[in-house]
């Protein structure tokens, strides 16, 4: 009997080894391929207890086989991809549920686009967490990367808004996971299963390591490297919490079938101040002045991209209606005329501002506007979401615009996340600049500047094998940078095949082998995404890499 066919007979759901298959869930959105050898799309949570307790069997009788779950496939690491069984979950297991209050329940299939409407018109309220690939993305994927993006800097991670996580173990089993309270945890430890061990093993472990663990917590403004170990025990509220070592796990520890997660409800008006910045040496001023003034969120993308988008610019409204579409296309008129006058600023900021009224909004815009006056930039204030659409469009949609327009060349992320802290920009930024200027390379820089995370995306041919040996030799020099100015290498796309191997860089091998007892805890056969996290080589990522785009 083939591995199909053992797996549809113990599954309600579909599994699939046709090769157009095969081939769309070979690849997400970085720079690596794996082939799986099945596809599996579970109709429930029991369907995925099936299928991790026949893999663990299959393991325990010495048969190479492992699962790696998969969301939407917007993943920029190769979190997902596997030579293995690919477990989809996007095709039956998205299902919103009860919303109530400040929370709404969906299982990981959920697309956010379509989970955000319906909270919306339930009560007004998000989970404000959501990355840039916020229309293309699934609530399996932000719970298993800990997204954020650019409403991070006011609001915080993924795993801030975790109530509650149902999860299917490395056994078959299945565990409610959330904040418990010390008697809690002495009855979980009490339990003679795995979930008991689990939190057994995992209070001993961050009981006795808690020095080395609270020295090892980045103290930057958002980090997915690594487990957070820090996160766990909340000493104030006296709560251990493992839905904090399951949030940017992915999917190493666990498959989560349904998520809790909490809402809020941000203000209704917006202004915008945009800053064009010819002089790089300023920036780091700018965000000083900027931030006291407490942006809602602070963008930026750089001259590179903005030439792009002026491009693409057909591509990029498309997408909208047809009414959008005329309005945004006469919006770009003056950024078309810059690109053609040869007038495009290096970098574009964007800091909105958001209040309860839209004058308080504007006066807040203009205030920020204002307090730049004595430094050569260029401002503008987008006095309403219409008006500052275009910038939000040509900042969400920069790396789907690279990736998808540049025929020859491949948005190649492997340096694309980092983060220190903004008072390090005026060390920082001029020791990055020169080390990326030793490397004949184009790319585009985009980010979260208010959070000093840093999108840098370099364009390659990854059919060279000269691209593919620069990608090996710049990496650890960026990442050794970062980790001397107390930074994380990734603080929203996580590591993957891409950064598991340099994680020693950041936390040192202590913490490390931390992380790999972790994993030894709750998946000690190794089925649960082999080679995140843990074990990664750098090997894997040269066998694993595109050489087409």
């Amino acid at each position: 009997m083939t591995l199909r066919e053992d797996l549809a007979r113990i599954v309600k759901g579909d599994v699939a080894e046709d090769a157009p298959t095969l081939q769309k869930f070979s690849r997400d959105t970085s720079i690596f391929e794996r082939t799986p050898k099945v596809v599996v799309f579970p109709k429930d949570a029991d369907d995925v207890s099936a299928l991790v307790r026949y893999v663990r069997d299959q393991k325990e009788h010495g048969n190479e086989i492992s699962l790696a779950a998969r969301s939407a496939g917007t993943d920029m690491t190769g979190g997902p991809l596997t030579d293995s069984v690919a477990v989809s979950f996007t095709k039956y297991m998205n299902h919103i549920g009860e919303i109530a209050d400040d929370t709404a329940i969906a299982e990981p299939g959920v697309y956010y686009r379509d989970f955000e409407k319906t909270t919306l018109a339930a009560c007004g309220m998000i989970v404000p967490s959501y990355p840039a690939s916020r229309e293309l993305c699934a609530i399996g994927g932000m719970v298993s990367n800990n997204s954020g993006g650019e409403l991070t800097l006011s609001y915080g991670k993924t795993n801030d808004y975790i109530r509650e996580l149902e999860v299917v173990l490395s056994d078959g089993s299945k565990a409610t996971l959330a904040p418990i309270s010390t008697s809690e945890l002495w009855k979980k430890e009490s339990q003679n299963d795995l979930e008991g061990e689990i939190y057994t093993k995992m209070h001993k472990l961050l009981r006795e390591n808690e020095a080395v663990i609270e020295a090892a917590r980045p103290n930057v403004s958002k980090n997915s490297a690594g487990y957070a170990l820090w996160n766990v025990m909340d000493k104030s509220s006296g709560t251990f919490d493992l839905t904090q070592i399951i949030a940017g796990s992915q999917g190493t520890l666990a498959l989560v079938t349904r998520a809790k997660l909490g809402l809020i409800k941000t203000k209704p008006h917006r202004a915008m101040l945009v800053v064009f910045l010819s002089d790089i040496k300023i920036l780091p001023e700018i965000v000083h002045r900027v931030l006291k003034l407490k942006p809602e969120s602070f963008e930026s993308y750089d001259d590179q991209t903005f030439r792009l988008a002026v491009r693409f610019i057909p591509q990029i409204i498309s997408q909208f209606g047809i009414i959008q579409m005329i309005k945004l296309g006469i919006s770009f008129i003056p950024e078309m005329w810059l690109v053609a006058t040869g007038g495009v600023p290096k970098l574009i900021l964007m800091a909105e501002f958001a209040e309860e009224t839209k004058e308080t909004a504007l006066e807040k815009a203009r205030v920020a506007g204002a307090s730049l006056a004595d430094l050569p930039v260029g401002i503008k204030i987008a006095r309403s979401e219409t008006e500052s659409a275009k910038y939000w469009t040509i900042r969400r949609e920069s790396f789907s615009l690279l990736r998808k327009n540049l025929h020859g060349l491949y948005a190649a992320p492997f340096i694309d996340d980092i983060v220190v802290h903004p008072d390090d920009y005026p060390r920082f930024l001029p020791e990055l600049n020169a080390l990326l200027s030793q490397h004949k390379l184009l790319y585009t820089i985009a980010g979260h500047i208010g959070d000093a995370n840093f999108h840098i995306i370099p364009l390659m041919n990854l059919g060279d094998p000269a691209a593919r040996a620069e990608i090996l030799e710049l990496q650890p020099k960026v990442y050794d940078l970062v980790a001397k100015y107390k930074g994380s290498i990734t603080g929203e796309h996580n590591d993957g095949i891409i950064r598991t191997p340099y994680l020693e860089l950041m936390y040192g091998s202590e913490v490390c082998e931390l992380f790999r007892q972790v994993k030894e805890i709750f998946d000690p056969l190794n089925i649960l995404n082999p080679g995140k996290k843990i074990g990664g080589t750098v090997e894997d990522i040269e066998r694993s890499m595109i050489t087409h785009s």
